[in-house]
């Protein structure tokens, strides 16, 4: 254990929650929600209001499940969720198979409600990836969260971390595929990282089996309207 704390914090990381603590949480989740600007990216946008992602993060989420996957026997439940309409993150959450999309959600919380009542999850059950002021209602009450964090707002990141608000903060913003690092250390710490490589880098059966149901997920986009959550017929 101490020798990944000292992987993680040699470039930057910070472990709010004592890594052993970290460790006990994530026996506990079975669910893994992002916010996306700033997240899979450094939140800026083209002239379409878009913000892209990169394949070293969306190579980091495959992984993260197929870890998951292994430990628990079961697929976890992915969601994005955003406060703003971004076509890129339809597109990604279409093609890793998530099984939801929320955007334009500017009470994130009615979207995790939601979330949880579809899947029968609870707070200590999710996982948490955010980089801002709009996540921490958020982060407040998810079971495991995770700051992508960025040297331009050290005050912001003082504030979580005095206020309990996250359980590590990242050495690399989303710019620095802040994403694979969170994607990374769950693994680490759920003990079968270099499995689940071996796994993915073989094609193995295991994997073949993961890959088969994860391809089997519809995703579905919903928004919030007056409080409430609305489905979306989305063309990606």
């Amino acid at each position: 254990m101490k020798n990944i704390e000292k992987i993680f914090t040699a470039p930057g990381g910070q472990f709010v929650t004592p890594i052993e603590t970290l460790a006990e949480k994530l026996k506990h989740i079975r669910a893994f929600v992002f916010d996306w600007d700033g997240v899979f990216n450094d939140g800026s946008k083209n002239e379409h209001g878009s913000s892209t992602f990169s394949e070293t993060d969306a190579m980091g989420t495959n992984l993260l499940r197929l870890s998951s996957w292994m430990a628990t026997g079961k697929m976890p439940y992915c969601a994005v969720l955003s406060g703003e309409e971004n076509r890129i993150s339809f597109r990604y959450g279409a093609r890793e198979h998530f099984h939801r999309v929320y955007y334009q959600v500017k009470d994130k919380t009615i979207a995790l409600k939601h979330f949880e009542e579809t899947f029968g999850l609870k707070n200590e059950n999710i996982l948490f990836v955010f980089d801002d002021v709009l996540d921490l209602s958020l982060a407040r009450i998810c079971g495991v969260r995770m700051l992508i964090s960025r040297k331009a707002n050290p005050m912001f990141r003082n504030y979580v971390v005095e206020n309990n608000l996250a359980d590590y903060a990242t050495a690399h913003d989303g710019s620095q595929f802040g994403v694979r690092e969170v994607c990374e250390l769950f693994m680490a710490l759920t003990g079968n990282y270099n499995e689940a490589l071996e796994n993915r880098i073989t094609f193995s059966p295991e994997y073949t089996d993961y890959f088969k149901a994860r391809q089997e997920i519809p995703t579905s986009f919903y928004s919030v309207v007056n409080n409430e959550i609305v489905l979306r017929e989305i063309t990606v």
